[in-house]
């Protein structure tokens, strides 16, 4: 990832509703959230989700894919990951005793 790519993806998920709306779909998982089940779950107007989920898409941040008359929307993993590598890439000065090792993994509620 270069930098103007980390400023897109931080730009997008500058915004209150944006930060909740990634955060819902990297919590759903890799089969992702029909548009209708994120405005429920997030109570966010669909006009106003639209606008949000092609900034979250313009960063590529998130993915969408159509299955019938449904449109899923799905959390980029491999573009978080990148972002949080970027953005930790010369972490402790490179010392990689200090930090432990970047990973998507799922945690608990109580170690958050």
């Amino acid at each position: 990832m270069n930098k103007e790519q980390a400023l897109t993806a931080l730009s997008a998920i500058a915004q209150s509703a944006r930060l909740d709306i990634f955060r819902c779909l990297v919590q759903a998982g890799p089969e992702g959230l029909a548009a209708g089940v994120l405005s429920d779950a997030l109570q966010i107007a669909n006009s106003t989700l639209s606008f949000h989920l092609k900034a979250l898409t313009h960063a590529n941040l998130i993915c969408a894919r159509q299955e019938s008359r449904f449109i899923y929307y799905t959390a980029n993993y491999a573009q978080m990951n990148g972002l949080l590598a970027y953005l930790t890439e010369n972490c402790c000065g490179g010392n990689s005793a200090c930090c432990p090792e970047l990973q998507c993994l799922p945690t608990s509620k109580e170690t958050r």
